[in-house]
């Protein structure tokens, strides 16, 4: 049973294949419990994030992940496979620690992940698809992103997700402190995002939302008002600048939304960053005049600039990461003499219950308790000494140097004994 990473990210997938593999969150546990119950695959987690979709599993079987994986999608693997690697215990091991240090994120050092993949444990954990490999893996992974995140500078001076949006939106509007702005959703992307607009102090904040007590609690915070997301159609022409990230699996913006939102501004520029995976507005906006619209594989553009000052951080966190793969590798090649170790401990007491009662029945004869205590020792020697002496005196003249050699590393004996 080994250890792999199966899956694509945004270095191999461009975000019209990763949207169509995302997997929503309501449904992940029970994709995890279909993905172990239907092949060979002991333990799993799934990590499915804007920038990337990944299993992380054991078996002796990679190619039924792959399989399972496409089935999943209602995709071809054919279609889906140049996008697709497949990496062996030791590189799966490096990724995943990778990841969560964030070496590997679209945006260098970004804390979000460390998050995510927590998120992606606890959503295993209830699915019930960890065993005691995948859990110590974890275990380790988080540790490993802590000594990373607190030893090196690798998320100094890192560039969010949430400012490149502001960025962008600078480029179209000279100040955004003049615009009015309008967010699609309330979960933590939208909450950086607010709070990056919000110090730019626009002339209105809203948020539209699925549930409303979650809009409301984000408005309260940035001093906006909240409008349901059915009333998103009817509000638009009233906004400048539109960022959306829901977890809904369809737009909920559409081309025809858009349209008439500019017929009513008159053609004033609208600026729509959508953050979401799948995609919230539908990618035909992006061909109407007047809009502007950005998507997280633009935003990483921006982000780009910043990786040259975090270079020498990533050395050093590389090599952190490098020597924490060996220690845990060498913790799953010790599991391997976990049942030899158990027997032998197993044997050794059994004769030593044998001695044991031997010993009280002598005792209980009224024996000098000096010599029984002789006679346990000499007994308990003579039995544990018989196992490595036969296998000494069996040895044949092409090996008994090996025999030997091995007893000897066993015992921890010198080679003058």
């Amino acid at each position: 049973m080994q250890l792999f990473a199966l899956g694509l990210n945004h270095h191999t997938a461009p975000l019209a294949i990763r949207e169509r593999v995302a997997f929503r969150p309501e449904s992940l546990v029970q994709a995890l419990a279909d993905f172990v119950k239907e092949k060979p695959v002991k333990e799993a987690a799934i990590l499915s994030t804007c920038n990337r979709t990944e299993l992380y599993f054991a078996t002796q079987q990679p190619q039924h992940a792959a399989d399972w994986f496409a089935e999943y999608h209602r995709l071809a693997l054919p279609e889906l496979s140049p996008y697709l690697y497949t990496l062996p215990q030791r590189d799966a091991v490096r990724h995943v620690f990778r990841v969560a240090s964030g070496l590997d994120s679209m945006v260098l050092g970004e804390p979000q992940i460390l998050g995510q993949m927590k998120d992606a444990v606890r959503q295993a954990e209830e699915a019930g698809t960890l065993g005691a490999t995948m859990h110590k893996l974890f275990q380790r992974t988080f540790s490993v992103a802590k000594e990373v995140r607190s030893t090196t500078a690798i998320g100094a001076n890192i560039v969010s997700m949430a400012a490149a949006a502001v960025h962008l939106s600078e480029r179209i509007f000279e100040r955004v402190s003049d615009q009015r702005v309008l967010f699609v959703g309330a979960g933590e992307m939208i909450e950086l995002c607010a709070a990056h607009f919000g110090g730019e102090k626009p002339k209105r904040i809203s948020i539209a939302n699925r549930t409303v007590s979650r809009a409301e609690a984000l408005a309260e915070r940035f001093g906006g008002d909240v409008l349901r997301l059915d009333q998103v159609g009817e509000a638009l022409p009233g906004y400048d600048i539109v960022v959306s990230c829901t977890g809904s699996p369809l737009p909920v913006i559409g081309l025809g939304t858009v349209e008439r939102a500019l017929k009513a501004r008159r053609r004033r520029p609208i600026v729509m960053v959508d953050l979401a995976v799948p995609r919230d507005i539908e990618p035909e906006v992006a061909g109407l005049d007047d809009v502007f619209l950005y998507t997280v594989d633009d935003l990483a553009q921006v982000v780009d600039s910043g990786l040259e000052s975090r270079q020498a951080a990533v050395v050093e966190a590389e090599g952190i990461i490098d020597n924490r793969v060996d220690g845990f590798l060498h913790w799953l090649d010790s599991r391997g003499t976990v049942p030899t170790i158990r027997a032998l401990r197993e044997h050794a007491d059994q004769l030593r219950l044998a001695e044991l009662e031997r010993a009280q029945r002598l005792l209980a004869r009224g024996e000098d308790p000096l010599k029984v205590l002789e006679a346990l020792s000499h007994g308990l020697t003579n039995k544990l000494m018989h196992g490595p002496t036969r296998f000494l005196n069996d040895a044949d003249g092409d090996h008994r140097g090996d025999s030997a050699g091995l007893v000897q590393r066993l015992f921890n004996l010198s080679k003058d004994h």
